[in-house]
């Protein structure tokens, strides 16, 4: 996918710009796993739990390629496989992730830990500090653990700690 093959922009508005390269339902997904999961490989982000199709996740990480905000890197274990790594203007995206995780806690249902959420909430500065660090020095220990699917979450609980089987 060349720079071509990105769409003209509606507007000169950033915040329109910014939606016709990340407004789809993955590529914001895609930057979370890389930034906060340590997630690095094709079939990382394909069982990342957010049920994504291969034919999707490829275009995606193609088109984020393409606009800048990833990389490829070849593996050090096997020449063949790519890593895929956050670029300068990726990890730009880390306040942006930050402020989305908050706000999505606050005012959703989600799996989100409270107590992570409040943690990350009163510490930005060093969370984002912490995210600057890992992706410098090319650490890829997750910040946020993923959080249970939906499907996780709708399985009735069984009393007492008894199985449900």
């Amino acid at each position: 996918m060349t720079k071509k093959s990105i769409a003209q922009p509606r507007s000169g508005c950033p915040v329109s710009m910014s939606l016709d390269l990340l407004g789809d339902r993955w590529s914001l997904l895609i930057v979370r796993d890389l930034m906060v999961r340590g997630y690095r490989t094709f079939g990382e982000f394909l069982h990342s739990g957010e049920g994504i199709a291969t034919n999707i996740l490829a275009g995606r990480l193609k088109r984020l390629e393409a606009a800048g905000i990833l990389c490829t890197e070849p593996s050090e274990e096997d020449g063949r496989s790519a890593y895929y790594r956050l670029t300068e203007k990726g990890i730009s995206l880390a306040p942006v992730m930050l402020e989305l995780l908050i706000w999505g806690a606050h005012h959703e249902k989600t799996a989100a830990p409270c107590a992570v959420i409040d943690h990350m909430e009163q510490n930005r500065a060093a969370v984002l500090a912490e995210t600057h660090r890992r992706w410098k020095e090319r650490d890829p220990t997750p910040i946020l653990p993923p959080f249970a699917t939906q499907q996780e979450n709708s399985k009735p609980k069984s009393p007492k700690g008894k199985s449900n089987r």
